[in-house]
């Protein structure tokens, strides 16, 4: 699986330098894609407690994401990616801290990574949430939107798995799903 900003301002951690992105009330949004056939929204929805870990993310800005900004109960939006209609599928939340991910210590994984120790862990990953499945919100219809001009997703080159979204971004896709 792969997967985000938040609403609101842009603040500086002065403990680390880090940016931070906040929200009220600290509610962040996401976007994070997964292949279907790997874990679909329905797989997640069949789950226990309707929640898987976000595992396998190998891109340091996503890492990052997961790491330093993610907070339990921030909005995901759940993208099903490389599949013959893209798009938003569902609406999840984030559902734990970032914690190692053990795919990366495991040598049978396509995830495995040699440098990693459990003493030093390189990889992260979150536990997600699903809600409730949508109607897919297709790449064409987020491009039509100006609203969403600056949706991550839509940007050229854009391959990272997990994406900031705006409140108001977000605001727009979820209106979208209640029209």
């Amino acid at each position: 699986m792969r997967g985000g900003h938040s609403q609101g301002e842009v603040r500086r951690d002065s403990r680390a330098g880090r940016r931070r992105h906040q929200g009220p009330p600290n509610v962040n949004y996401w976007l994070m894609k997964s292949e279907p056939q790997e874990c679909s929204i329905d797989d997640v929805l069949a789950a226990p407690g309707r929640t898987v870990p976000w595992s396998g993310v190998r891109n340091y800005q996503a890492r990052n994401f997961m790491r330093d900004a993610m907070r339990v109960r921030d909005g995901v939006l759940f993208f099903h990616s490389s599949c013959a209609e893209p798009g938003i599928a569902g609406l999840a939340e984030v559902a734990s801290e970032a914690y190692p991910d053990a795919t990366q210590f495991d040598r049978n994984s396509p995830y495995y990574d040699p440098k990693a120790t459990r003493a030093s862990p390189r990889w992260v990953n979150v536990d997600v949430r699903a809600l409730r499945k949508t109607r897919l919100v297709s790449l064409r219809e987020l491009r039509v939107a100006r609203a969403l001009a600056g949706l991550w997703v839509l940007r050229p080159g854009n391959r990272l798995s997990i994406t900031p979204v705006t409140a108001q971004e977000w605001r727009v896709i979820t209106g979208k799903l209640r029209a």
